[in-house]
């Protein structure tokens, strides 16, 4: 799904217009979406106590036309409107709300009254996606009563809760904190990353008539379950395990023999058909313990042999930083002709180095800090844009890069990236890392003809069998093993 700044949608709603669907249309086929939505949602419609908080804004005008049509088509027990503004100060498609809603028997206050408080649920259009800088004035203290003055209520923000800035990740100000959010023609910056997006809630988007081919050269996207619902389909009675991929896993270390375990059952829990763990050599009892499903062998003195007929190499995991595994991983990086998903230590190994992508596909999975060490900035420059330094560094370094943490940005090389919506605090445990290098990896080696999707999807089930694990055994007691456990349960659940 594509996901647009505020300058992207105001041009798809030009374009929109000039083909020939006037802009007080688009308005009311907004309007008509959160009906439609506070219909399905909180039936039966007419027992519900509402409030519609209406900036002098096109956002606003979205609320009055919204009030007009539940004015007209239910038989509400409580419907109040509340502009912030007075009512001359309402301008165009707004104006012109206004009229029809007074017409239609409707009346608007410049006040929230003691008798809105007991609202069941609240209607948040008072700033919309063109906000700049924080809200101010009357706008923030109603902002304030919204989230903390309406006990009872659900909030049900229209395009964007109001404060949220629609094209960062984090905003000046207080931001409404809505229970839901429907926005039109397509999810907006500020509501897909962190930590924006915990203003949200529930995200539905809307199709208010705006033709999909006016968002073909939007470069950010957001990972839906219906993306990686055909990698999911049954396999051919006919199935042998050559057809699915050989992974070379090259990791572990003394005391890290768990890093390789982890990433080697993580490819085969994925679907790979076959994998070996390379490690040192005092390393491979301790992994073939784990899975007796894993091959594993010693760090050869010449990789040609050990290389050949495999399909993905991942390395990294539980590595070490010895001056020789450095030179290792540098030589590998630059020579093997296979697709390679590099994480942890093989990471550390090409920070402060000039490393490029060549001709094979080269993912990366750093962590902010690892991302740190990568690009050079420090780990909070990382976290405060981590849009543009992950789509910056993709494209200067030629790889894909997956910059894991709350709501992971996957970046390629073209300047396309998408976000991921999954995934859980429970996560955040030694050896979570290493489970999605290895689903990367045995992704990777079942669908060589659409690599793209294959590391979308092992991203996007990797943060879902983290939320279903925490919510069947809880946040604090999740183990990074519990990634596989509930993995099943993720591929079903996109099915």
């Amino acid at each position: 799904m594509k996901v647009l700044t505020a300058a992207e949608m105001r041009e798809v709603d030009r374009l929109t217009v000039e083909a020939g669907i006037p802009s007080i249309v688009l308005m009311e086929n907004a309007a008509m979406r959160v009906v439609e939505f506070l219909e399905k949602e909180f039936a039966p419609l007419d027992k519900q106590r509402i409030v519609i908080l209406c900036g002098k804004g096109n956002n606003g005008g979205d609320g009055l036309a919204i009030a007009r049509q539940l004015l007209v088509r239910f038989e509400l027990s409580a419907l109040h409107l509340a502009l912030v503004a007075p009512a001359e100060d309402l301008k165009g498609d707004a104006a012109a709300n206004y009229k029809m809603f007074l017409v239609c028997g409707g009346s608007a206050q410049n006040e929230i009254t003691p008798e809105m408080r007991n609202a069941t649920i609240i209607l948040d259009a008072l700033l919309g996606t063109g906000i700049q800088g924080a809200p101010s004035g009357r706008s923030a203290e109603w902002i304030h009563e919204i989230n903390h003055g309406f006990p009872l209520a659900k909030i049900v923000a229209v395009d964007i809760p109001s404060g949220v800035a629609s094209d960062s990740a984090e905003s000046a100000g207080e931001c409404v904190d809505a229970d839901y959010t429907i926005t039109f023609t397509a999810p907006k910056v500020g509501q897909v990353l962190s930590p924006n997006a915990g203003h949200i809630g529930k995200l539905i988007v809307g199709n208010i008539g705006s033709p999909a081919s006016f968002l073909d050269s939007v470069k950010l996207s957001l990972s839906e379950a219906v993306d990686f619902r055909h990698l999911m389909a049954p396999r051919p009675s006919d199935s042998n395990k050559g057809i699915y991929g050989h992974v070379l896993a090259i990791a572990g270390s003394p005391g890290k023999s768990g890093a390789a375990a982890m990433t080697g059952i993580a490819a085969l829990r994925a679907g790979a058909g076959l994998v070996t763990v390379v490690s040192d050599a005092r390393c491979m009892d301790a992994i073939g313990s784990h899975a007796p499903e894993l091959m594993v062998s010693s760090i050869p003195a010449e990789w040609e042999a050990i290389l050949e007929r495999k399909t993905v190499v991942s390395i990294g995991p539980g590595l070490g930083t010895e001056a020789e595994t450095i030179e290792m991983v540098r030589r590998l990086f630059d020579d093997v002709e296979l697709p390679m998903v590099v994480d942890a230590d093989a990471l550390n190994a090409l920070a402060g180095s000039g490393f490029r992508g060549r001709r094979a596909l080269r993912v990366l999975t750093p962590h902010p800090g690892e991302m740190s060490r990568l690009c050079g900035k420090s780990t909070k420059d990382v976290q405060a844009d981590r849009f543009s330094i992950a789509s910056e560094f993709a494209a200067q370094r030629n790889v894909c890069l997956v910059l894991k943490g709350n709501r992971t940005l996957i970046a390629f090389p073209d300047g396309r990236v998408w976000v991921n919506p999954t995934g859980s605090p429970a996560m955040a445990t030694g050896g979570s890392g290493d489970i999605l290098t290895g689903l990367i990896s045995g992704f990777l080696a079942q669908f060589p003809d659409d690599v793209e999707t294959a590391i979308r999807a092992a991203v996007y089930l990797h943060g879902l069998a983290g939320e279903l694990g925490a919510a069947a055994i809880g946040e604090k007691p999740f183990l990074a093993l519990d990634l596989l456990r509930f993995f099943p349960q993720a591929c079903q659940a996109i099915s």
